[in-house]
């Protein structure tokens, strides 16, 4: 992988390949640029792909204290390496941050691909718990690894108990423990977005062409939120991906490619 340097001094690792108009892949909570592999080599097919490792994971650094603008930044200086204008793809809260790039850094992104931003704005699924950061944040600092990645589970995807059982036995778990001290960067960048109130109609100034993707098989609060922020959204569509739910980005990484190959707005 190559590296460069975030403007706080922190090294962004990434993995370049492809011809075409530069993508930068923002994975989700508990991933790295491994778990994008494929979509990123689907992607190629049309683009310069840069899928890289969010600050705390895998090869790249970290440098405390954390903030969202921090990560921003890291976006920055990947599209600068690309040439000074790329596109973004983000899944779940990769895609809040993805929002976030967007919104400070304007036409520097020339689109933007969501898929399935979490977003709680009804009562869909009950909100994830006011003091969930200052939570995780206790858990790391105490070694509990495991208990808070449960606890991210339990409360941000609302995976019931007797499903995490199984989840522990799966090889997956021990590397989510090992990204486990950065769930709490993605519960700073979703804020107060899972509280089960409307999304604030101010927090996005965007004109960026945006495509909005949901699974068919999701949740319901996926839909919701896809069509809510589409509405805040002036150059904004939602397509759905048939039979496919909240893990399209490792299970059809070929439907999703294709999705954003197809997008013109």
């Amino acid at each position: 992988m190559e590296t460069i340097i975030s403007k706080d001094g922190t090294r962004i690792a990434y993995k370049k390949e492809g011809n075409g108009p530069a993508l930068i892949i923002v994975s989700s909570a508990a991933a790295d640029h491994e778990d994008a592999s494929q979509l990123a080599e689907h992607l190629t097919a049309q683009f310069t792909v840069y899928n890289y490792d969010r600050r705390g994971r895998g090869q790249s650094s970290d440098t405390a204290p954390y903030d969202v603008q921090r990560e921003v930044e890291d976006i920055e200086a990947l599209i600068k390496v690309a040439g000074g204008k790329a596109c973004l793809f983000g899944s779940s809260s990769g895609a809040v941050l993805a929002l976030e790039a967007v919104n400070l850094l304007g036409d520097r992104v020339a689109k933007l691909y969501l898929y399935e931003p979490p977003f709680i704005i009804n009562d869909s699924r009950k909100p994830v718990p006011a003091d969930y950061v200052q939570r995780l944040n206790s858990l790391i600092d105490a070694g509990k690894r495991s208990e808070a990645v449960e606890y991210f589970a339990s409360e941000a995807l609302g995976i019931p108990g007797e499903f995490i059982d199984y989840m522990k036995a799966d090889p997956s778990w021990s590397k989510m423990e090992s990204l486990a001290h950065t769930l709490a960067y993605d519960g700073m960048i979703m804020g107060s977005t899972q509280s089960g109130k409307p999304l604030p109609k101010s927090r996005w100034i965007i004109n960026t062409p945006t495509l909005i993707m949901t699974g068919e098989n999701s949740e319901p609060l996926f839909h919701d939120a896809a069509r809510e922020l589409a509405e805040l959204l002036p150059k904004a569509d939602i397509q759905t991906l048939a039979g496919q739910d909240h893990s399209a980005v490792i299970m059809a990484p070929d439907m999703l490619a294709k999705a954003v190959f197809e997008f013109e707005l």
